[in-house]
């Protein structure tokens, strides 16, 4: 089991940047693939980006590719979501959620992750 605590959000000017940070527990986070989800008022939670456990495959959603990128530290147990351009309809509660390497799934599929962190707020003012 892995526990997760995402920190980083905030508010921040349209073209700004923000780095968000998911912290997990445990010695083997490395067995963990990391998934960076979003979820904005009155929407579905969507895949903002994906890394698996050694950091070494890397996914962005296409429409979020050029702006956004994800990395990970397994020495420090983080995984980073790096957010350049920032835009007013970036605003949402950013979630970062894991699973276990074994799970081939597609990153992008919120369900099958199994462990989740509490959220993030980030709003992008216009």
């Amino acid at each position: 089991q892995v526990q997760l605590v995402e920190s980083g959000g905030g508010l921040v000017q349209a073209g700004g940047s923000l780095r968000l940070s998911c912290k997990g527990s445990g010695r083997t986070f490395n067995n963990y693939k990391v998934g960076w989800f979003r979820q904005a008022p009155g929407k579905e939670r969507e895949f903002v980006a994906g890394i698996n456990g050694n950091g070494y495959a890397t996914y962005i959603t296409d429409s979020l590719k050029g702006r956004f990128t994800i990395s990970r530290d397994n020495t420090k147990n983080t995984v980073g979501l790096q957010m350049n351009s920032l835009k007013p309809e970036d605003t949402a509660v950013y979630y970062c959620a894991a699973k276990h390497f074994s799970n081939s799934d597609a990153l992008s599929g919120a369900s099958t992750y199994p462990y989740w962190g509490q959220g993030t707020q980030v709003t992008v003012s216009s």
